[in-house]
């Protein structure tokens, strides 16, 4: 499988712990809990595999930038967070970075 395919799977594992958390109210709850928990290990596991070609640092750029977007958009439909105009300002920067990391830089080439 290809390495970019692994950092993909381990965004969406991440997104879904993350994402998880809340419901888990503090751990009290053992599904949500469950989710959080295997979402984090699986994410780890293939954010692994990913490192294989791909620089640390450029992975975790990606990762941690796909995933605060993810989460918040996760959060904005599904948990009711409001978004005000600051966040989404925010968000569209990271969302860029991530991309100008992708299309432009030759530290992702793998």
């Amino acid at each position: 499988m290809n390495n970019a395919v692994y950092l993909g799977i381990a965004i969406v594992a991440e997104v879904i712990a993350t994402s998880a958390l809340k419901s888990s109210n503090g751990f009290t709850r053992l599904g949500p809990s469950i989710l959080v928990v295997v979402g984090y290990g699986v994410a780890f596991f293939c954010l692994s595999f990913a490192l294989r070609t791909i620089p640390t640092g450029i992975a975790y750029a990606i990762w941690s930038g796909a995933g605060i977007v993810l989460v918040s958009g996760v959060a904005w439909v599904f948990q009711g967070q409001r978004l005000d105009a600051a966040a989404l300002a925010g968000i569209g920067l990271i969302l860029a970075g991530v991309l100008v990391i992708n299309i432009f830089s030759k530290s992702s080439a793998h």
